[in-house]
């Protein structure tokens, strides 16, 4: 029995190291095999697919690059054109408030050219007026003085040269 164990042992000890043996040689002549017919076919896959990440990569890398730079052209020239609309406003309300400016003073000076005149044209009236008065006050006092000389006055005479005067004014008055 003893006897039978031992052999027992070293069978399957023997089984197992005659097991290893073939799978190594297996996987070796796989390996061989692989490496003859199958490797370089891999090899080539795997440097193919590895340049083509490596080109898309570089090529999502110059995008990148290619969409900063657009991008910072297109802040320039978004800050450009607010400083040119800016410009444009601040020169519109200049020009708006000197033109306002040259309104006003216009308006002021012509204001003062027709008080001016207005003024004139009273004072020309004024002297015409006083003129006219001076004129028909000269003209009644002639009158007057040659209507007394012409007779002595007696009261009722007096009162009745007073109502001729007073009618002779309402005339004229209504006559002008």
């Amino acid at each position: 029995m003893l006897n039978q164990l031992v052999l027992s042992v070293a069978d399957v000890h023997n089984t197992t190291i005659s097991s290893i043996v073939v799978v190594t040689g297996s996987f070796v002549l796989l390996l061989a095999l692989l490496k003859k017919f199958a490797w370089n076919a891999i090899a080539d896959m795997m440097n193919k697919r590895e340049e083509k990440i490596a080109n898309d990569l570089d090529s999502a890398e110059q995008s990148r690059q290619k969409a900063q730079e657009l991008e910072d052209t297109r802040q320039e020239q978004l800050s450009a054109s607010k400083s040119e609309a800016s410009d444009i406003i601040k020169n519109a309300k200049s020009t708006g408030e000197s033109s306002r400016q040259k309104i006003v003073n216009d308006a002021q000076d012509e204001v003062s050219q027709m008080k001016e005149k207005a003024r004139d044209d009273i004072s020309v009236e004024r002297q015409t007026a006083l003129s006219s008065v001076k004129g028909d006050v000269a003209d009644l006092s002639v009158q007057i003085a040659e209507k007394i000389i012409n007779k002595e006055l007696s009261e009722e005479a007096h009162e009745s040269l007073i109502d001729q005067y007073i009618e002779s004014l309402g005339s004229e008055d209504e006559t002008r």
